[in-house]
């Protein structure tokens, strides 16, 4: 296997001779690859893209492009470092952003940002309000970023499309689970009205759109050894969507007491603690530049985001697990139990979630 990743490796403009390439993490959608270097030289992420979950590789990665070289300008002009606070996309030796193997695969590398650190989960809240900075920070980074992005997954956390997709999956019944599933269902159709009327707002553009980054767990941020915000990685779903979707998909991870896959119900729920320090860190960045609609919704999105989450694991179960990445034959029915009792929480807690962001974003828009 490392003779074939160095055999792809070699197609890129690489600096430096490679001297070994490790696995790296367990991401749920891509096989993520470290390339290391001689001395003197990078090091590089060497990423397979899920031709299954991003049909328009090309796309993708030209989105990637134009973002981080929007950021990249941001940075230089206020003094950073642009090595650092932003990711480097390398391109492959025939001057593509990716490189396909002879299997007809899809690889992107970029450069290793070393001397970071970067965590699988925000377990204080002080890491969660930089969490927040860390997001508030790339949207505002992005702010006056006024070109149309391809939508590289279509329908992403449109629930309108959701609901599309769930009818379909219901219909097919593809793995014969369905019989089993009349209360897991009955969650999904309960609240189907509630979600439709919140995406309306989006469609008639109550809520605005924006460029986001749709995929906002913590270790999808970097940190310097000090604790400071670096820069966001991990741009494959980068679009143009509410920046609402970025808020609600950051609280669903950081907030939560158990883990996205617990089968310990008891354990999950929504921390309102981790949710005011996210909260603080994100509107210290964004509250002067969200409107009134963005702010008054911010607590409902992570209702909204934990119960498309629910939706979208009970749907690939039913399908027989062709999206997500399972672990064993229930895997994706525990995550929809989890993800639901999350929600759950979130609704029991609503008044306050609304009342916390209130109180925040009134504060940094004084300030």
């Amino acid at each position: 296997m490392e003779q074939k990743l160095r055999e792809i490796a070699s197609s890129f403009a690489l600096e430096g001779r490679v001297t070994a390439i490790d696995s790296l993490g367990e991401g749920f959608i891509n096989d993520t690859f470290i390339v290391r270097t001689e001395a003197g030289a990078p090091d590089y992420i060497l990423q397979r893209k899920n031709q299954y979950v991003f049909p328009d590789v090309p796309a993708m990665m030209d989105n990637i492009r134009r973002v981080t070289e929007h950021i990249r300008r941001g940075v230089i002009a206020a003094g950073g470092d642009p090595r650092r606070e932003v990711m480097t996309v390398v391109p492959a030796k025939d001057g593509r952003l990716y490189h396909i193997d002879g299997d007809g695969q899809y690889w992107a590398v970029s450069v290793f940002i070393d001397d970071t650190t970067a965590y699988n989960k925000a377990d204080s809240p002080e890491l969660a309000r930089k969490g927040g900075e860390g997001i508030g920070k790339f949207q505002a980074q992005l702010a006056d970023f006024t070109e149309p992005l391809a939508e590289t997954i279509k329908g992403f956390h449109n629930i309108r499309h959701r609901f599309v997709q769930w009818d379909e999956a219901l219909a097919r019944d593809a793995a014969g689970r369905k019989k089993e599933l009349a209360e897991e269902i009955g969650w999904i159709e309960s609240r189907r009205t509630g979600m439709l009327d919140f995406w309306s707002k989006v469609e008639d553009g109550t809520i605005p759109t924006r460029v986001t980054h749709n995929d906002t767990k913590i270790n999808n941020i970097l940190f310097d050894k000090q604790g400071e915000v670096l820069c966001a990685i991990d741009l494959d779903t980068v679009m143009n969507s509410p920046s609402l979707n970025d808020f609600g998909d950051a609280i669903r991870s950081y907030a939560n007491m158990g883990d996205e896959d617990d089968r310990d119900l008891s354990r999950v729920g929504i921390s309102l603690e981790m949710f005011r320090a996210y909260t603080d860190g994100y509107l210290s960045q964004r509250a002067k530049q969200l409107t009134d609609a963005e702010t008054d919704h911010l607590a409902f999105s992570a209702r909204y985001i934990t119960y498309e989450q629910v939706l979208r694991f009970l749907m690939d179960y039913i399908d027989g697990d062709t999206y997500y990445k399972i672990k064993y034959p229930d895997h994706n029915l525990v995550r929809t139990h989890a993800q639901y009792r999350l929600l759950q929480s979130m609704e029991g807690h609503y008044d306050q979630m609304c009342r916390i962001v209130a109180k925040t974003a009134d504060k940094y828009r004084k300030a």
